[in-house]
């Protein structure tokens, strides 16, 4: 394990311990000042939560992310955001930080360590808050880390208080929270026999809204090494970018980054651009790389501007020439490749492999230390 990950999940183990013992140790106080006025007891609750995950993401979210929840990961892994490796590893910190925040939150009460909760929480309307309550939430995430990253932790603060009194299940939205909620016969508590439930319903939640932002947003994989905040990508480098070019960013391009982000680890990406983007992605070469498993169908042609290329290590280019930007200093490297559009489809697929090979020889060259490519 690198110093650098170590690092982070010290950080998502700390930085979840603290939201749990927010949790319930803000419902222990709100019961215990509310008199048997349960909506003053979970006005408090959801205020403390909604307060402390503004200031823990803050605190934490330029080290790891501050993800504190193993549905966050989960979905940020799908997107290529963080390693299969790396999220176990933040899976294992969230959840043993999660219990540990039981204990700090007993203990600072004067409760036993542990204690089993007799919290009832089940059916299905319970069970579909949690469904909708993660949809949400992962939602907020993706959107706004798309548009106005530095808001993300207001976002998720807000929409978690607003959340804890439009759901009946008080808007749980976390397995490692759960679980830890489970071992707390508290206010903020829930029976371990109730858990299994709405972790499913959780992962159900993100999973959803991360496929329907994938396709709302085909640049998601370019936002995902930043959930929830910018951080420190696993080798602790600068990140390092490919721009694969042509005409119309609508043939070759796409499948070289699509091809390129297949293997990519955190601190290496792609990016597709075009001189004069075209309006989708022509249908043939969506076909064949459906063929494969690899949806392009939903990107989008972008333009390719001075701003674009100054950002990149590399620049590939496919057929653009003199059309593209001149960076000094910059990489450039050119590759002779057909036209896709309009060919017959075996020999779509022809340029489809070529491309293919001709991506894993350049990360064998270029960063190999980062990426998988066999």
């Amino acid at each position: 394990m690198t110093t650098s990950l170590v690092r982070r999940a010290a950080a998502e183990a700390v930085g979840t311990c603290l939201l749990v013992a927010a949790v319930i140790g803000s419902g222990i106080m709100g019961e215990r000042l509310a008199g048997g006025n349960v909506a003053i007891a979970l006005l408090a609750n959801a205020i403390a939560t909604g307060a402390a995950l503004v200031a823990l993401i803050l605190t934490f979210g330029a080290i790891s992310g501050a993800h504190f929840n193993p549905a966050v990961t989960l979905c940020d892994a799908m997107e290529r955001g963080i390693s299969w490796r790396d999220g176990s590893v933040y899976v294992v910190a969230q959840i043993t930080g999660g219990v540990a925040g039981a204990a700090t939150a007993h203990l600072m009460f004067g409760l036993p360590l542990f204690s089993l909760s007799q919290h009832a929480r089940h059916g299905s309307a319970q069970v579909f808050s949690e469904f909708v309550a993660t949809f949400g939430l992962m939602a907020v995430i993706w959107g706004v880390s798309k548009t106005r990253a530095n808001l993300v932790p207001f976002a998720v603060a807000g929409y978690i208080t607003a959340a804890y009194w439009f759901t009946a299940s008080t808007s749980f939205a976390n397995p490692a929270v759960t679980m830890a909620r489970a071992l707390s016969d508290t206010f903020a508590g829930i029976r371990p026999a109730d858990a299994p439930e709405f972790i499913a319903a959780q992962f159900a939640g993100a999973i959803s809204a991360t496929l329907f932002f994938r396709w709302l947003v085909p640049g998601l994989p370019e936002v995902a090494p930043k959930v929830l905040l910018p951080h420190a990508a696993a080798n602790e480098g600068p990140m390092k970018t490919f721009i694969f070019a042509c005409v119309h960013n609508a043939g070759r391009s796409q499948m070289a980054a699509a091809f390129s982000n297949l293997y990519a680890e955190p601190g290496c990406r792609a990016i597709s651009a075009g001189t004069q983007p075209a309006d989708r992605v022509h249908p043939e070469v969506a076909a064949v790389m459906q063929e494969i498993g690899i949806d392009v169908s939903a990107a989008k042609p972008q333009k390719l501007t001075d701003e674009l290329a100054r950002g990149a290590d590399v620049l590939v280019t496919m057929g653009c020439g003199e059309q593209c930007p001149y960076v000094p200093g910059l990489r450039v490297v050119d590759w002779e490749l057909p036209d896709p559009k309009g060919q017959p489809m075996e020999k779509v697929r022809a340029i489809r492999d070529h491309v293919h090979e001709q991506v894993k020889g350049l990360l064998r060259e270029q960063c190999g230390e980062c990426c998988s490519v066999r």
